[in-house]
């Protein structure tokens, strides 16, 4: 088939003359997207080996995971939305779940597994509206908000910035420890793209951080740039083997917290991404039901290679912008997950340092939604508060929620305005009790 009519396919399927862009565009905006979002790759591994996981293979499930997402969201629903594990949603599932609450990572990925499961049936069948109208904007808001706060003390503990301390809990760490320096270095490198809006500047700034401190001898020069993709073996089929043991109450809570904060990032990246490319007709996105759909496959797909929560990711807008308007832009972006395969000898010089300012700023953006909460109206203010600040303080995500769920319908209530509140608030308010119930027992 010549190019010309290889382009000629691709202008039909995609519809780019309809949609104003043509292939060289599209390239661009998918080259753009990878890069806003590459730092998953390693940032990914580095959170999800806390847990015992083998890194190398979580590198694997982390590309896999994105290529295979982002293919399904290019070539079906066809939008410019690209897709990898979530961050907050990695983080829920390393600190929360395995390190807090015990759960094994293997138990750990049948719940994200569960959870797509779930997604999927609610996406197919049209529930996820009743859901969405079910809890009020001012907690899904709070929600991300604060995720970003807990996010950003990861990112601190991990830089050596903020430490352990008997009388105070946590203190200022040493600020001239060599690796606590690098990491500040790496912050201000990061935060400084990020003003400057350079596309991708939390992935350079992490290549700049290495860089430095493979220079200065603090992190060891790694063996090799590209090398051989590493075996899946250590993570592939544990979320199926496992599915067994997700029958406790413990296990609800966790498979439900994925699918909640899975549910309504998805929800925002996708609404913003259409509102900020036009897509959206009568306020409604055209094709949604496959853009769920194609998220709650990659979360599968994710599960069952090995990774936490896969969800469409915001840094997707970076594209938008580049002139992105349809699936093609997508299906460069995956193309570029599956090349970074070879280079996993990278993972070498990601070390906590590395990743910490990528942690802490990414923390920043997702708590930007704090100004978008009506903090004038109490019986939401206090809820989303409580979310928001018991997720670092509790060092747990589905605390957080907790929190926000149990109280909110209790203060509507005695606001008098106990009508306004779902009934499905009310069933999750209870759900929530006994969950605080239990923990107690």
């Amino acid at each position: 088939m010549s190019s010309e009519a290889r382009t000629g396919l691709l202008d039909r399927y995609f519809e780019l003359s309809a949609s104003g862009s043509n292939v060289r565009r599209e390239l661009v905006a998918g080259t753009t997207t990878f890069l806003a979002m590459a730092y998953i790759l390693f940032v990914n591994p580095s959170i999800l080996g806390e847990t015992g996981m083998d890194a190398q293979a979580v590198f694997v499930a982390t590309a896999l995971a994105g290529a295979f997402g982002t293919l399904v969201m290019g070539l079906w629903a066809r939008y410019p939305v690209a897709l990898a594990p979530g961050m907050g949603l990695n983080a829920f599932f390393a600190f929360t779940v395995v390190l807090t609450m015990g759960i094994p990572w293997q138990t750990a990925l049948a719940g994200t597994f569960v959870s797509g499961l779930i997604f999927f049936v609610l996406a197919v069948s049209g529930i996820r509206e009743a859901i969405i109208n079910a809890i009020p904007m001012q907690l899904k808001l709070a929600t991300g908000a604060g995720i970003g706060l807990f996010i950003a003390f990861i990112g601190l503990k991990n830089a050596g910035i903020v430490v352990p301390d008997e009388s105070t809990f946590v203190a200022l760490g040493s600020m001239t420890r060599p690796e606590t320096l690098l990491a500040a270095f790496g912050l201000v490198i990061t935060a400084i793209f990020l003003v400057r809006k350079v596309r991708g500047g939390v992935f350079y700034g992490m290549i700049i951080t290495a860089a430095v401190g493979v220079l200065t001898g603090l992190i060891e020069p790694p063996g090799a740039v590209v090398g051989s993709v590493p075996s899946l073996a250590p993570t592939f089929g544990e979320a199926i083997t496992n599915l067994p043991e997700l029958l406790s109450a413990q296990l609800v809570i966790v498979v439900f917290t994925m699918l909640f904060v899975d549910f309504f990032d998805t929800s925002g990246a996708l609404i913003a991404i259409a509102n900020q490319a036009g897509f959206l007709k009568d306020g409604k996105l055209p094709r949604a039901r496959r853009a769920f759909v194609a998220d709650a496959l990659a979360t599968m797909g994710g599960a069952v290679a090995g990774t936490s929560t896969t969800t469409s990711y915001i840094e997707s807008s970076s594209g938008v912008a580049s002139g992105g308007r349809t699936g093609l832009t997508s299906v460069f972006t995956a193309t570029f997950f599956l090349l970074s395969l070879f280079f996993s000898p990278l993972l070498a010089v990601v070390t906590p340092e590395v990743t910490a300012p990528a942690l802490i700023l990414v923390g920043v953006l997702m708590a930007r939604s704090l100004g978008d909460i009506d903090w004038s109206e109490l019986e939401f203010a206090i809820p989303a508060f409580l979310t928001v600040i018991a997720m670092p303080l509790t060092y747990s995500i589905a605390n957080g929620i907790a929190f926000g769920l149990l109280i909110f319908p209790l203060l509507m209530a005695v606001r008098g305005r106990w009508r306004e509140v779902h009934p499905v608030a009310y069933g999750l308010c209870l759900v929530f009790l006994a969950y605080f119930g239990w923990l107690a027992a």
